[in-house]
């Protein structure tokens, strides 16, 4: 299986790939103790269907390795402590077991560890036994091959936070001084597009330009992989820019729990903001998806904003923020989402840390209160749930639209029209994936708050209150019934009394059966 040149392949019989945004849920079941140690039944599921789910047997000292690697996170992570004696006593198990309950908790709840290699290893080891970084190098080495003027420098081992994306830095033998990065992937869950229009969108890529879009140097796809090269920034991304973290240093620690975190300046909001959005009509009015805007996908140079990865979209890459955004029925077209991220990209460069929580409604003094007002109407419980505003409208509003560029650099990116509509077709189903995914998470979410109310203190209190006027009711009914066969048969007694016809009882004032 080689790069560039590589035959289209048919789609039919391929099995699809796996989402790894998709959140998995941990729940420990049962402990059972051993004759020198407790092992943890857990039960893990993928999303909110029970029908995708299994078991997983953990000791403690399972969770101490794991919770070891994560320490490069800098988090305070609540795994319960060691104990040398007594920890096979059945009260401090069980103890234990609430301790472990709290730290899966914890781990699956958040946005970086979650979907971070370690945990995921923990959870589900059938789907991800594989080493990525040796597939990866094994896809390279077979690209230099057939293109040798290329030589790996080093790899750059966990910058990204994609499981199955790796990244090594590389030169051009004839340009030794000049870094370039090269990223191999898997190709994803919303891929798409036929093999025979990947190949020609991922062959256009180094046409592209504009000032505000980093420029691919080479792209190719193989039946199951992609590879991109494009120039090294030693300056990083804007959230490094913010984080105040280097580069090549791993995503859990430079992003977990950085040390120092600044917002940016005013002027800087504005400006970066403008330029984002620019490029983010730019490829609208393209017909070209992205849906994959994020503070560390975007680089600065020369106080410039460049987006990065616009490939991932042609590739079917799941977006950093899909987590979130199958909880809002509102966001279900690729805008909608690029609208979304950009305001969690905004509310980053304006405070220096992502939300705690979306939606949100009540927020820091920013440095301006166009800032808030433009929050709002991306990331408020009203937007989420009426919708959000369209990329034109967001460079209409006063924060942005009074900000002005000085680009020399005209922007340049044809696409042929048979390609623009293999791309309407992809983007389509991309967006029917999202809302069927939407649908179902709703629904659950219905049935969970059904169910929980159902459960509730006071919908049982209800639900007494009304057995006991049933039994009270029925019990009258009954007696009634009685009195009426009663004088029926008083009244058939008497010889010389007349035949009468039978008829309904009276009802008394406030009864339920009135007659017709």
């Amino acid at each position: 299986m080689a790069f560039m040149e590589q035959q289209p392949q048919p789609m039919i019989g391929r099995k699809p790939p796996l989402d790894d945004t998709v959140p998995l849920t941990a729940v420990i079941e049962a402990s059972q103790s051993l004759q020198s140690h407790t092992e943890y039944i857990i039960r893990v599921q993928r999303g909110v269907s029970t029908d995708n789910s299994w078991t997983v047997i953990r000791r403690y000292s399972d969770f101490d390795m794991l919770n070891n690697s994560l320490l490069i996170s800098g988090l305070n992570l609540p795994l319960p402590p060691k104990k040398l004696l007594g920890n096979m006593d059945r009260e401090f198990i069980a103890e234990r077991q609430k301790g472990l309950q709290a730290y899966l908790n914890y781990i699956t709840c958040h946005h970086i560890l979650s979907g971070c290699e370690l945990v995921k290893k923990f959870l589900d080891t059938n789907n991800y036994s594989a080493n990525y970084t040796e597939i990866a190098l094994q896809q390279v080495s077979m690209f230099f091959r057939s293109d040798p003027k290329w030589e790996v420098i080093e790899p750059l081992k966990d910058i990204g936070w994609r499981l199955r994306k790796r990244y090594f830095l590389i030169k051009d033998k004839d340009q030794p001084k000049d870094k370039q990065v090269l990223s191999w992937v898997d190709l994803g869950p919303d891929k798409f597009l036929s093999d025979k229009d990947l190949l020609s969108a991922m062959k256009l890529l180094p046409t592209l330009s504009h000032s505000n879009i980093s420029p691919v140097t080479f792209a190719a796809t193989s039946e199951s992989s992609a590879l991109v090269i494009r120039v090294f920034s030693e300056k990083g991304t804007l959230r490094d820019h913010i984080c105040k973290v280097k580069p090549k240093e791993p995503f859990l620690k430079k992003y977990c729990n950085p040390k120092k975190i600044q917002g940016l300046e005013q002027q800087q909001i504005q400006t970066y903001g403008r330029q984002i959005l620019e490029a983010l009509k730019f490829l609208h009015d393209k017909g070209f998806p992205y849906g994959h805007l994020h503070a560390s996908n975007v680089l600065i140079e020369e106080d410039t904003c460049k987006l990065l990865d616009i490939e991932n979209s042609l590739l079917g890459l799941p977006s950093y923020y899909r987590p979130y955004v199958t909880q809002f029925r509102k966001i279900n077209t690729t805008e909608s989402v690029d609208v979304y991220s950009f305001g969690h990209l905004l509310y980053e460069m304006t405070y220096g840390r992502p939300p705690d929580a979306v939606p949100v409604d009540q927020y820091p003094p920013p440095p301006s209160s166009s800032v808030v007002s433009v929050l709002q109407s991306i990331l408020s419980t009203e937007a989420c749930k009426t919708g959000m505003p369209t990329v034109s409208q967001l460079l209409q509003t006063p924060l942005f639209s009074d900000t002005l560029l000085f680009n020399s650099e005209k922007p340049q990116f044809k696409i042929s029209s048979k390609l623009k509509e293999a791309l309407k077709s992809s983007k389509e189903c991309l967006e029917k994936r999202l809302v069927e995914e939407q649908r179902t998470i709703h629904q659950h979410k219905r049935l969970t708050r059904a169910q929980s109310h159902h459960g509730s203190e006071e919908e049982k209190r209800k639900r007494k209150i009304l057995a006991r006027k049933k039994s009270r009711q029925s019990t009258y009914e009954t007696e009634e019934d009685l009195s009426v066969k009663y004088n029926n048969n008083s009244a058939g007694s008497g010889a010389s009394s007349p035949p009468t016809c039978p008829s309904s009882p009276t009802p008394l004032p406030g009864s339920e059966h009135a007659p017709f």
